[in-house]
């Protein structure tokens, strides 16, 4: 999976560079993320804008991530959904878990 990854006052920002978000590629994501907390990074975005499809695999590594941030004392917050992939967070009811922006700077000022 291609992501694009930066960093902005101790908040690291993760813009996912692909079209579908699915058990083929999202397991790159998730270790990606286990990297970042393992290196004492904890606060991330991630960037969705790019993501017209997204399936429980993909919900999973957001899942897992969201944990893994919550026990380190962290939060991830999500930004930027296309309206299918808002609609799957809908229809598993994971809009009530994650903090979800219509945009990348109101998710960075939410910290």
């Amino acid at each position: 999976m291609q992501l694009n990854i930066s960093e902005q006052d101790d908040i690291v920002n993760i813009c996912v560079e692909e079209e579908r978000m699915d058990a083929h590629n999202s397991g790159d994501l998730k270790e990606q993320m286990l990297q970042l907390f393992d290196d004492g990074k904890c606060n991330l975005t991630i960037d969705l804008s790019k993501v017209r499809f997204i399936d429980s695999s993909g919900l999973g590594a957001l899942v897992s991530g969201f944990k893994n941030a919550s026990a380190r004392d962290g939060s991830l917050k999500l930004c930027c959904l296309q309206p299918q992939v808002q609609s799957m967070f809908e229809l598993t009811r994971l809009h009530r878990v994650f903090e979800i922006f219509t945009n990348q700077e109101e998710a960075l000022g939410s910290f």
